[in-house]
């Protein structure tokens, strides 16, 4: 009998990679998106029109903020798995619009948590961000670092996430997952993206800004690697015994767990690949650091390892390959 998972911003960039891994792989996947127009709806549009033949997906247009709507869908479908992605994301538009951010992350994870408390399902799996890490500058980051500076309203709203899910596993023995994704880049992602950014400058013969003068690295995961690393995630549910290196709350069926690339890439060799892949030269103008902005990112992924054999597969190269070669195709050069 086949699984049944909710997915929500199931339209976004990773959500629409998560639910064709999903129904590949058998589940019965319920999606949810908002599809708002932070960035191009075609672009989700698209994804969506590629999930929607497949009759084990079912698909609901709605804001998970808006009262009632989760408790509903939770109700008529009664998921296992939950894997929460829906969120207002970018770290500079949080800058420009922070309501946005209590609304889509606070208001409406707390309206999830509420209907995981109704309905509990087996397992939560919630989206959080490298950028928790905040003003640690150890690196790589590990789960066990303490990340109480934000530097970010984004950052902040995300932290606050897992703080709300820790209580609700806490108080309810709801068993979740919070999982720290770091800079995820492949075909389909978002145009407000340094990979998107970049590419379309390339080729509309316009100058990139470089920031922090190209002083910056991240660690690039390719959005399949970490696909591959949430689905590995979904019957690794906190429990009470920890394992090596283990995040697990001493008072809830509670983790933290790195999906990253356990490498963190020169911004420069980032863009050198890039340029590489579309043949063409960058003209770059370096430029200071943005606000909220970090220098750097690097994974730690060894908790992951250990919960389910993950290892990344993408190098950089090939993964910035794969873009380049989905936005000549998506925009027809």
């Amino acid at each position: 009998m086949s699984r049944t998972v909710l997915v929500t911003g199931s339209s976004g960039f990773i959500g629409f990679h998560l639910c064709k891994r999903l129904l590949a792989d058998g589940w019965q996947v319920v999606g949810i998106d908002a599809m708002t127009d932070y960035y191009d709806v075609g672009l989700k549009e698209g994804r969506l029109a590629q999930l929607t033949p497949n009759e084990a997906f079912t698909n609901l247009t709605a804001r998970i903020e808006d009262p009632d709507v989760l408790h509903d869908l939770f109700e008529a479908h009664r998921p296992e798995a939950v894997i929460h992605l829906a969120a207002q994301a970018g770290v500079r538009y949080s800058i420009e619009n922070p309501e946005s951010y209590v609304q889509a992350n606070l208001i409406g994870t707390f309206r999830l948590l509420e209907a995981m408390r109704a309905f509990p399902p087996k397992h939560s799996l919630l989206a959080s961000t490298s950028s928790a890490y905040g003003a640690n500058t150890k690196m790589p980051y590990a789960e066990q670092m303490k990340t109480d500076h934000q530097m970010s309203f984004y950052a902040a709203t995300k932290k606050s996430n897992e703080v709300m899910a820790h209580s609700y596993a806490h108080l309810y023995d709801l068993p979740v997952t919070m999982f720290r994704f770091f800079t995820v880049y492949g075909p389909w992602g978002r145009p407000d993206m340094a990979p998107h950014l970049f590419t379309s400058a390339i080729f509309e013969g316009r100058p990139i800004n470089v920031f922090n003068h190209g002083e910056m690295s991240r660690d690039f995961t390719y959005v399949t690697d970490l696909v591959d690393g949430i689905v590995r995630l979904i019957d690794a549910v906190p429990g009470t015994e920890p394992v090596e290196g283990d995040s697990l709350s001493p008072v809830a069926p509670h983790r933290i767990v790195n999906i990253g690339n356990s490498d963190s890439v020169p911004l420069m060799e980032f863009i050198g690949a890039i340029e590489a892949a579309t043949g063409i030269e960058a003209e770059k103008i370096f430029m200071d650091m943005q606000p909220g902005d970090v220098p750097a990112t690097w994974a730690d992924a060894s908790l992951l390892q250990h919960l389910t054999q993950y290892k990344p597969k993408t190098q950089v190269t090939d993964g910035v390959a794969q873009f380049v070669a989905w936005y000549r195709d998506y925009y027809s050069i």
